[in-house]
Order: structure tokens, then C-alpha cells, then sequence
């Protein structure tokens, strides 16, 4: 019943206006605020600084240059057992699977439309039907930079505008197709084993959205699906390679390939934590002409 509340009372707050006002207190650089923000964050989720590579809490500009802190080098270690899927963030397994007849699951006794998150775009649900997704969940202590789970190229961005609910587990159980409704930005990667494509999830208090290639992509917001075609000057990546942040967390939704056939890792299941870098699954290569595989690539990590 508390779920259900819950989920009432944020249909009717008003999200955009919540965050917009979050998004401006977050990059505030006054000391005494921003070092009260920092110094209550830390104590409520027990921030582990150390292994961030400025680990002073008061040296950080403002509260979201301290939440998206880099790690220090050798804080994760990348999986390179050949043809591994990476974790691309520390965070725990929402849920996991087979994406059948077009559906992906959301929470016990509830799914939704693959093309609904993917803005609507029938050729690229398409690529990723009868696939494999996992739903990743960012809790506000983990660090919030987005990595690649395997070398890739950079094919398209989509920026699909939505509603702002939170993405905590009562939430997730009780608002129907909350991903799909979500505001996401959907980055679409060619691979060794054929098209990857991680949907970056935004979430109320997410003030916005980054990637490496092109800075803040959100706000602003707008009401229209926004498109970026990368064809003809894609953006190489290696396996570990940061690709984007999010100003305040969320969820990272992974989608992969029929062709792809996706072992997940034995142990792997909804509520595990997974830490970036670590192996998720493993493929088959050879659904995709790009001869891209783990190491090559040009964006090392911070």
C-alpha cells in the first residue's frame, strides 16, 4: 500500500520543476553550502572517498562535481577474459534476462514496450528483438560515471523526452512502463557481436545527462525525440572507456542482440551488486563487419 501511494503522490508532483531547482543548488559553489551538502551526503550514504582520485571532500567546486568524481587509477579492475560483457557501472541488478516478443521485464508481474523505450524507432527495436537486456540501478552512494561493457563504435543518439519519476524498487513495482515514460537518452553502439545500445534512464533530482562525445545533452528538455547520426564519423571506444555521467544517479538499461548469445554469468541475478568493469556475460562474436573486440578504442578511463 506504501508503494502504491508513493507512486500517486509522484504522478501528481511536479518533476521537471523539482529537478530544475536540484540542478541549480547541485552546481552551486558557494563554500559553506556546497561543503554542507557534501559533508550530509557523505554521512547518509557512507561515501567511500578514498577511492576517488581527489579523495578531499572540500576540494570539490560544487555537490555535482563531488558526486561525479573520478576513480583513482586502479580503484576497478576490467575484466579481459575474451569476448566478456562488462559491468558499466557500480550498482546492483534490477532485473536481467531475454527481451520476448518485445517486452522487457520491469518487475514481478510487470514489462514494457522495447520500442516504447527506444522512443518509438521500429528498425532499431527490431535489431534488439528476442535479445538480451539487463537493468542496472545507480543508488546514490555508487559512482556515477558510465562505462563501455565492450569495445564499440558509436552509431546514433536518440534524447527522448519524459517524466522524471524516481527509480527506487517501490517505484519501479508500482509505476507502469516507468523506463519507457522516463526521460533516456538511447546511444546505440556497433560491436563485434552486432548492435549494443545502453539507455541512460533519468530520474527525478537527475538535473541532467552527459556523454564524453558531446557534453550536457539534457537540459534542455523540450517535447520532441531528438536524433544524432554518428554513420558517417562514429565515435571509437575500447572496453572500460567512461561514454557518460549522470548529474545525480539513475538507471542504465544494457540491450543486446539475438546474434549476440548472451551467457550471463553463473550467480547473476535481480538484487546482485556488480561493480564496473566486472563480467556480466559473455558472446559469440561475429554478427558485425566492424572487427571491433575489447582494447582497441581511444578514450582511456579516468
Amino acid at each position: 500500500m506504501l508503494g502504491r501511494l508513493f507512486a500517486l503522490i509522484m504522478e501528481v508532483t511536479p518533476q521537471h520543476a523539482i529537478s530544475r531547482v536540484i540542478h541549480g543548488l547541485s552546481r552551486w559553489s558557494w563554500g559553506p553550502w556546497k561543503n554542507l551538502l557534501i559533508r550530509s551526503f557523505r554521512r547518509l550514504y557512507q561515501v567511500n572517498t578514498g577511492e576517488a582520485v581527489n579523495s578531499d571532500p572540500g576540494a570539490y567546486p560544487s555537490f555535482n562535481a563531488f558526486f561525479t568524481r573520478a576513480l583513482a587509477p586502479g580503484a576497478r579492475t576490467v575484466d579481459t577474459t575474451p569476448n566478456a560483457l562488462l559491468s558499466p557501472v557500480d550498482g546492483a541488478v534490477s532485473q536481467i534476462g531475454a527481451i520476448t516478443e518485445g517486452r522487457l521485464i520491469q518487475a514481478k508481474r510487470r514489462d514494457f514496450s522495447l520500442a516504447a523505450l527506444l522512443g518509438g524507432d521500429p528498425a532499431m527495436a527490431a535489431r534488439f528483438a528476442d535479445g538480451a537486456f539487463a537493468t542496472l540501478y545507480l543508488s546514490p552512494r555508487d559512482y556515477h560515471r558510465i562505462h563501455m561493457p565492450c569495445a564499440g563504435e558509436l552509431q546514433q543518439m536518440l534524447h527522448v523526452p519524459g517524466r522524471l519519476f524516481g527509480v527506487s524498487a517501490p517505484l519501479v513495482r508500482h509505476v507502469p512502463d516507468l523506463y519507457a515514460r522516463n526521460e533516456r537518452l538511447v546511444c546505440e553502439f556497433d560491436t563485434a557481436f552486432g548492435p549494443m545500445a545502453l539507455v541512460l534512464v533519468g530520474a527525478i533530482g537527475v538535473g541532467s545527462i552527459e556523454t564524453v562525445w558531446t557534453g550536457e545533452v539534457t537540459p534542455p528538455r523540450g517535447q520532441r525525440i531528438r536524433n544524432w547520426d554518428y554513420h558517417e564519423r562514429p565515435v571509437t571506444f575500447a572496453a572500460g572507456d567512461e561514454m557518460g555521467r549522470f548529474n545525480l544517479g539513475s538507471t542504465v538499461i544494457l540491450l543486446l542482440p539475438p546474434q549476440a548469445s548472451v551467457r550471463w554469468d553463473e550467480g547473476l541475478a535481480s538484487e546482485s551488486t556488480v561493480r564496473l568493469g566486472q563480467s556480466l556475460a559473455t558472446y559469440t562474436s561475429g554478427g558485425s563487419e566492424s572487427g571491433l573486440f575489447p582494447g582497441e578504442g581511444d578514450h582511456g578511463i579516468e
